[in-house]
């Protein structure tokens, strides 16, 4: 055996039962062989819930000389997508900060992102905390709307908006009643083409580009 090996079927649990059928047991099965085996490679769940979440996250985008907002939409989009693809990951140790070498380098990235913009390293550890929290909020959200975000896939918020149309009295909650009778959850397309998340997004890079240009004037 191997640890990729023991990582890769502990993976392959949790992409089809999530992290619940996830037991040093349940994986051993999988590798059929006895449960102590598994202990000459991780010390424990613990450990091995770390390496499947490095293992699950692939190699980030290379900055590769792209403007900064260029790369941090590319990054942040990237990082939305590995958590609708393994919906474990947003139960695993939300707050625990990146400890992987993958999960590291995509810290870097982000870093060298920014690198010549004037905003200090712990100025770019904390736009890569927001953009790491805002993917995982999109993820989260897109999951419970709908499951993984997909072009081929369900309606998106619509579902949820003709709910609340017909739950919501404009007595109680006069400004979201408004809202939804206004169309202001989108419609299925408006969803499939990522409007609210890119709306969301930009207004996350917009902050970031304002920052930039207060150091500027700064100097």
């Amino acid at each position: 055996m191997s640890l990729d090996q023991i990582t890769a079927a502990a993976i392959e649990i949790a992409d089809a039962e999530g992290l619940a059928g996830v037991r040093m047991s349940s994986v051993a099965a999988r590798l059929d062989v006895s449960t102590m085996a598994l202990y000459g490679y991780v010390g424990g769940k613990d450990d091995l819930l770390t390496a499947m979440a490095d293992a699950a996250t692939p190699e980030p985008p290379e900055p590769g000389g792209v403007p900064w907002r260029e790369y941090l939409t590319t990054w942040t989009r990237a990082n939305r997508d590995v958590l609708t693809n393994h919906s474990w990951l947003l139960s695993s140790s939300p707050t625990i900060p990146p400890t992987g070498p993958r999960a590291l380098r995509w810290l870097d990235r982000v870093l060298t992102a920014l690198d010549g913009t004037g905003l200090d390293a712990g100025e770019g550890i904390n736009i890569a905390t927001t953009l790491s929290g805002y993917a995982r909020s999109s993820a989260a959200l897109a999951l419970g709307l709908h499951g993984p975000v997909d072009e081929a896939a369900s309606p998106g918020p619509a579902g949820y908006a003709e709910t609340l149309a017909e739950v919501l009295d404009d007595r109680g909650h006069p400004a979201l009643f408004a809202a939804v009778h206004a169309g202001a959850f989108g419609q299925a397309e408006q969803w499939v083409d990522d409007a609210d998340f890119t709306f969301g997004l930009d207004l996350l890079l917009d902050g970031i580009q304002a920052l930039i240009t207060r150091r500027e004037r700064g100097r």
